[in-house]
């Protein structure tokens, strides 16, 4: 794809805009390009950590590729879940054992994620991981059309509450880590919840597309809560929204 020389990019609004929407544009763009360059500020800072702690050998189960397929389920090592890469992207969906269904904004980042998986793939092993029984789970995300996406059950270990993806009293936590294979251990990176220190949330939004695109409308994101009641059947993007 060719680009234009960028010494002299088009503008960012059509033809006919009068001069107060262009001075305003110009002045959004300016606090963009600001938003940019904090961005690779802190992903640099993200990257400079020191290295974090060695994980204990943990045991999830899974199940078949298939999720169509109940059985065979067997252990599986976290190192296991590396599959060769050098890093791991965990996702750590908010699925109690005494569920009936999972966090409906979990699983729209999971989708996110399952739509790109294939790029993901040609540079990280990526995985979900929740606290739900194996068939629990894997019956939710046939549902949901994980098809190809790792998907284990940390139920009965101590994985959630020694990585911080779930409360002192078992309320589990919305959050991504990192992780890093050294030899047969693992190595913990970077984790992030989905909220941020001072109770304020947005903490992982950068990573779903959604809020981004909501974001860009007039309306913005305002209170809207992802819900399980709708899919992304084919045709969705004709129907009015629920």
């Amino acid at each position: 794809m060719s680009q234009a020389d960028p010494a002299t990019p088009p503008p960012s609004w059509p033809v006919g805009a009068d001069e107060a929407y262009a001075a305003a544009r110009r002045g959004l763009a300016d606090a963009e390009q600001e938003l940019r360059d904090q961005v690779e500020r802190v992903a640099a800072a993200r990257r400079a950590l020191p290295p974090g702690p060695l994980l204990a050998d943990y045991r999830f189960t899974e199940g078949p590729v298939d999720l169509d397929r109940a059985e065979p389920s067997r252990d599986v090592r976290l190192r296991e879940l590396l599959d060769g890469h050098p890093t791991l992207f965990l996702y750590h969906l908010m699925f109690a054992p005494d569920a009936t269904e999972a966090c409906p904004m979990c699983s729209m980042w999971v989708d996110g994620f399952h739509g790109v998986l294939p790029h993901l793939l040609r540079h990280t092993a990526v995985a979900v991981v929740a606290k739900a029984p194996l068939p629990k789970l894997r019956a939710w995300a046939r549902d949901r059309g994980w098809a190809g996406l790792r998907i284990v059950s940390s139920h009965g270990t101590s994985f959630n509450a020694d990585i911080r993806a779930e409360y002192p009293d078992g309320t589990q936590r919305p959050m991504v880590s990192v992780l890093r294979a050294e030899g047969e251990r693992v190595r913990h990176l970077y984790s992030a919840p989905a909220s941020f220190p001072d109770g304020g949330e947005r903490g992982i939004d950068l990573l779903s597309p959604v809020w981004n695109v909501l974001d860009l409308l007039p309306t913005g994101r305002g209170d809207w809560y992802a819900s399980n009641d709708y899919t992304a059947e084919p045709g969705a993007g004709r129907s009015a929204p629920r």
